[in-house]
């Protein structure tokens, strides 16, 4: 049985003391979880303080949000796994589309990027997604499956548990748009179906798929009763506690 998994990234926003009272907040609010997981995946200069405070939740993980694919050397700005190991992290988020339209993110970086994070006992969470102009031509599937495909090039997967995948439609973050719940359990079935093409059944059967895409209080449990939805990747909605918290608290 996959443990539903309810991530948070909060991009490029708080303050150290923002995070320590909005994460003290949330801890106030969940309690302990028992049938389900939680993230946190802050700005990197929050790792140290945010993984304070969840020392005490093993159910709720510290993760970053990148990675670069090299242990160590002269790569200004950038973090390795060793070092988001070293501060705590369990998850680390590969190829957003924030990082792939901002930053320059291909699949092969992509590739490089999971395989880096598994060889150091980090979870990849890998974003998949297509565009407006992508959707509206039906090129959803075709692009979803190239991303994840080239992705995970050349990995050899022996756990599901190793590894996250997240579909986020790219025209729904952080737009308020939200896909169905019906639309988004049928990209999942592509995406399981593809990981069972490269893994077999059995570790397909195991991976946590995740939907992301301005995903909030109201449309939580709609997207968790699909069947092929094992948590989801939240933005916006992950910045205040009482929202994250009633996520987490999906029925």
């Amino acid at each position: 049985m996959r443990i539903p998994l309810l991530a948070a990234n909060w991009k490029m926003n708080m303050t150290r003391r923002e995070a320590r009272v909005m994460v003290e907040d949330l801890l106030a609010r969940v309690g302990d979880l028992r049938d389900r997981e939680a993230a946190i995946c802050p700005p990197f200069h929050l790792l140290s303080e945010v993984g304070s405070l969840l020392a005490a939740r093993p159910s709720i993980r510290l993760g970053g949000q990148d990675l670069y694919w090299k242990d160590s050397g002269a790569f200004t700005g950038e973090v390795s796994a060793p070092m988001l190991r070293d501060v705590g992290c369990h998850f680390v988020i590969v190829g957003h589309s924030e990082r792939r339209a901002l930053f320059g993110e291909t699949d092969s970086s992509c590739a490089q990027k999971v395989t880096a994070a598994q060889n150091h006992g980090l979870v990849p969470i890998l974003c998949v997604g297509e565009t407006l102009e992508e959707r509206e031509a039906g090129r959803t599937q075709e692009r979803v499956v190239s991303q994840l495909r080239g992705a995970l090039q050349g990995l050899a997967l022996d756990s599901g548990e190793r590894l996250v995948v997240a579909y986020e439609p790219i025209w729904a973050i952080g737009t308020g748009k939200t896909d169905s719940p019906e639309e988004a359990n049928r990209t999942m079935s592509l995406l399981r179906a593809t990981l069972a093409e490269l893994f077999g059944e059995r570790i397909a059967a195991q991976v946590r798929l995740l939907y992301g895409g301005s995903v909030k209080p109201e449309n939580i449990d709609a997207f968790m009763a699909c069947r092929e939805i094992d948590g989801a990747l939240v933005g916006g909605a992950s910045l205040k506690a009482e929202s994250f918290a009633r996520i987490i608290q999906f029925q």
